[in-house]
């Protein structure tokens, strides 16, 4: 090979990858991925398999995996957990972060397609839209352990790995460089409708609903009919972080918990929505001093 040669190729492998857009079909494949290793609660020999093929995956993207392991206190036991974090390096200081879950309710016959599916398959994609790409911020991509209760959720009994991390990133000082948090869970239904969610921050939901109807998307991000929802993003929200909750709790009412969370509730069309959105959000997001 000509030394010219040599110096090009070189050189074209060191510019970063183009962009892409967010696809929602390989979202909704690596959803199927993850359900394919059946029900993964807490603990389980399923999840521990889910977690390995998720860092595989990751060792692909380019980002730096964090490692995060933890003994929760579950009320039967004590249950090793770890939450996976890849982080996109920037330059500014600050950071953003994207999570979600990637556990399933303990129950029979689960498989949780949109409840911890969804959320797995949706920041997989996401890191790999993101792969290659300069940043101004540090951004953070996290797959939360233990979301799910293991008997009634409660203050003690849910969140196991968002409350470890945001108490963990209160004391390291990663929290106050976060310009907002915001917590994919279950948006890969068909008819999708983001609940408008008032426990939220109110900066990053009007942030995000007005980047949505902007990019006409108004009938998944509608304004009306908010409420409160008990989510991963609320460890957060109490350490004083401007954390959103994106999830959509009314459109798969009708199968929440319950053996019917399979693959044909879901649309590729929902994951590239709010996919797509959440791209435009990072990129607005670092414009911000």
């Amino acid at each position: 090979m000509h030394r010219s040669t040599t110096f090009a190729l070189l050189a074209l492998a060191a510019l970063p990858l183009a962009a892409r857009d967010f696809s929602g079909q390989a979202a909704f494949d690596y959803t199927k991925k993850a359900v394919s290793f059946g029900p993964r609660s807490g603990g389980s020999a399923a999840l521990v398999k889910t977690r390995a093929w998720i860092k595989q995956e990751l060792s692909t993207r380019g980002c730096q995996l964090i490692p995060d392991s933890f003994i929760a206190q579950s009320p039967d036991a004590s249950v090793p957990m770890e939450n996976i974090i890849c982080k996109f390096p920037g330059k500014s200081g600050k950071a953003i972060a994207i999570t979600g879950h990637f556990d399933t309710k303990k129950m029979a016959n689960f498989v949780g397609a949109n409840d911890g599916g969804s959320s797995t398959g949706f920041l997989l994609e996401l890191a790999a839209v993101l792969q290659g790409q300069p940043r101004i911020d540090d951004v953070y991509i996290v797959f939360f352990d233990g979301e799910e209760a293991f008997h009634d959720w409660s203050d003690t009994d849910s969140v196991y790995g968002s409350r470890h991390l945001a108490k963990k990133w209160s004391a390291d000082g990663t929290n106050a460089r976060l310009k907002a948090l915001i917590n994919i869970d279950m948006i890969g239904q068909k008819d999708l409708h983001v609940v408008y969610e008032m426990g939220s921050a109110a900066t990053v939901r009007n942030m995000v609903w007005n980047t949505a109807q902007a990019m006409g998307y108004t009938a998944a991000f509608s304004r009306s009919g908010g409420s409160a929802v008990a989510d991963d993003h609320m460890p957060f929200i109490n350490e004083g972080v401007k954390a959103l909750d994106l999830i959509d709790f009314d459109s798969q009412s009708t199968f929440w918990h319950t053996p019917q969370d399979t693959m044909d509730k879901l649309s590729p069309e929902s994951f590239e929505i709010v996919g797509r959105v959440i791209v435009r959000v990072i990129g607005d997001l670092e414009q911000q001093k």
